[in-house]
């Protein structure tokens, strides 16, 4: 399927991540910089970034049921509208010199937790705009777009905005999510006649059961209950499960690897730190690469087998990482690294989207995002000791280690179920 062929409500929906994504790529670094000038703290500096990584583990299961219960299309314009006004008061604040850590620290809050929603929104409305057949490329593209906003406009441009002025890049930000919103509410709105959020005539026409969170009474099931019904068809599922799996495992490395990244440059790679720059650049390039190169994948392989072949090639590329004592050969390690797990994040969610039924799409995958996230934090806190203890050299090895093992795991897993599951894939997602 060409470009064109995805549709103008593709094409909002991928100028809205673009732009949010251009804010977000100003904002991340802006508030890391205001909380270095208002305090030499670790412990407060450190703090803004927690407050930024909590919510999608404490409310990442609420996020996927209001996404199912409410109108996706009006809940991403309105987070939008609602993330512009928190940033706009931070700017306020700033340019005004009344901000400080506390402030860094609630804004940071907010905007992840109400990023929850809406990534629970967004996952579940994109197949009601493409073809089923298409969301490996659709997929693939928002993050080629949003990793060039983000990597090469974005994350350049914040440190001279910041320089100028402490409050422009929030300014710029709070400007990109009021225009976000606007392209959003710009969406067609699609058929919602049932008060889960579903088709009940597409889902009766493929003779399938009322299965929403509203009992026989018209009365709404709890909220917890309706989130752990999509933790239950994810836990059902065994490919579903089984790549949830793999992508917790993976996170656990790749949560170590980044939260060291620039120490093992420079102690193991020699990367020159006037030259780290670059080398982060190439990590951006590799995931643009991986992304436009996700829907030809799932064409030509089949996404089962596509997955399985991206985790061999990571685990093939972290070995050449643990290797690698000089800037280049590291460096292209952690592109081909990169690449794969662009392409592993834009084929699993296109495999979730197409397998998973319409009015359970927010909680599935808000459940997969959870599972697949605690791991992080964890690979992160244990690199850092780790690090600590016997130096960078070991990060490399163990994390081309747990690669290894989520392989081998994976391996299994979705080549027994591939088959299977990529039929009763189409037979699921044709209208």
């Amino acid at each position: 399927m060409t470009a064109t062929r995805l549709g103008r409500d593709y094409r909002l929906l991928w100028s809205a991540a673009v732009s949010s994504r251009f804010g977000d790529a100003l904002r991340t670094p802006a508030l890391a910089l205001l909380a270095a000038t208002l305090t030499r703290d670790p412990r407060a500096v450190a703090l803004v970034t927690v407050a930024a990584q909590l919510p999608p583990l404490l409310f990442g299961l609420l996020g996927g049921v209001y996404a199912d219960r409410w109108d996706r299309r009006r809940t991403m314009a309105l987070v939008d509208a609602l993330r512009a006004v928190v940033v706009a008061a931070l700017a306020v604040l700033v340019a005004t010199d009344r901000a400080g850590v506390p402030a860094l620290v609630v804004t940071a809050f907010l905007l992840a937790a109400l990023g929850a929603l809406f990534d629970a929104a967004s996952f579940a409305v994109l197949p009601t705009l493409v073809a089923p057949a298409a969301l490996p490329t659709a997929n693939g593209r928002l993050q080629a777009g949003t990793a060039v906003a983000g990597g090469f406009l974005g994350a350049p441009l914040a440190g001279v905005l910041f320089a100028v002025s402490a409050a422009l890049p929030l300014t710029v930000d709070a400007l990109t999510f009021a225009v976000a919103a606007l392209l959003v509410l710009a969406l067609r709105p699609t058929r919602r006649s049932c008060a889960c959020g579903r088709d009940d005539a597409h889902e009766a026409k493929r003779g399938e059961g009322h299965r929403c969170g509203v009992t026989a009474s018209g009365r709404r099931a709890g909220v917890w209950r309706e989130a752990w019904a999509g933790v239950r068809w994810v836990r059902g599922d065994r490919v579903l499960w089984g790549v949830t799996l793999a992508t917790a495992g993976s996170n656990l490395a790749i949560g170590g690897v980044l939260a060291v990244l620039v120490l093992y440059a420079l102690e193991v790679l020699r990367v020159p730190a006037a030259a780290y720059g670059l080398f982060a650049a190439g990590v951006v390039v590799g995931g643009l690469v991986g992304a436009l190169a996700a829907g030809r994948l799932a064409v030509r392989l089949g996404t089962l087998p596509a997955l399985r072949g991206v985790l061999l090639a990571q685990t093939v590329a972290l070995t050449g990482l643990a290797l690698a004592r000089h800037p280049v050969p590291g460096g292209v390690a952690l592109a081909c690294f990169a690449a794969g797990t662009t392409i592993w994040n834009s084929l699993w969610s296109s495999y979730g989207q197409r397998h998973v039924p319409a009015h359970l799409l927010g909680r599935v995958g808000a459940a997969q995002r959870v599972v697949g996230l605690v791991s992080a934090p964890v690979g992160a806190a244990v690199a850092g000791f780790a690090g600590q203890a016997y130096g960078m050299g070991p990060i490399g090895w163990a994390a081309a280690g747990i690669f290894a093992l989520v392989t081998a795991g994976a391996w299994r897993t979705l080549r027994g179920a591939g088959s299977v599951a990529e039929r009763r894939t189409d037979l699921v997602s044709r209208p």
